[in-house]
């Protein structure tokens, strides 16, 4: 089983990539559990919250790996609740990066926020480009210094399919 995770900041494509390379190469895709979380709560998120939507994400996760599928696609995981607990609240549960650690990723895809236009889709809150840019180098950062493989992906959406569907090739060639 290959693990591949879309990851970055917000409105960069990694839902559309997700589902793209889904129908592409088959395999098992996994949503984000915070989307699910909001249009349950229909409120803002607070730090509290921040475990239980974390481990949604991971009961998601969990499942798709039992099935093991030749590629899992994440569309997010734990990198993201972590960041975004760190951007919104300042704080992070102790637990998180440990849990993120401790598991296996092939391959990580992350997206630039350049090139492509932010959309408000009602549960985003980064509307400035330096502020997404500022999540892509943590995101970046957290990668580097964890050792994670990871490829950028940029450019219009044309060029993001194609760079995505190209290192996909490769991880399920290797």
């Amino acid at each position: 089983m290959k693990v591949l995770v879309l990851t970055g900041p917000e409105s960069s494509g990694k839902s559309w990539l997700a589902a793209e390379l889904q129908a592409h190469f088959g395999g098992v895709l996994v949503g984000e559990y915070v989307r699910h979380f909001i249009e349950q709560q229909r409120r803002d998120t607070c730090f509290s919250d921040i475990p239980e939507i974390a481990r949604g994400q991971l009961a998601w996760e969990d499942q798709a790996r039992a099935q093991r599928p030749a590629l899992l696609i994440l569309d997010t995981h734990l990198l993201s609740n972590l960041l975004w607990s760190q951007t919104l609240f300042g704080d992070v549960p102790d637990w998180l990066e440990p849990q993120l650690l401790a598991r296996h990723y092939d391959l990580h895809l992350l997206l630039s926020p350049e090139d492509v236009a932010w959309s408000d889709d009602g549960q985003r809150c980064q509307p400035q480009l330096a502020e997404r840019l500022v999540f892509f180098e943590a995101t970046r950062q957290w990668l580097e210094q964890h050792q994670q493989p990871y490829r950028v992906i940029r450019g219009d959406w044309q060029a993001r399919r194609h760079q995505a569907f190209e290192q996909v090739r490769q991880l399920l060639e290797a």
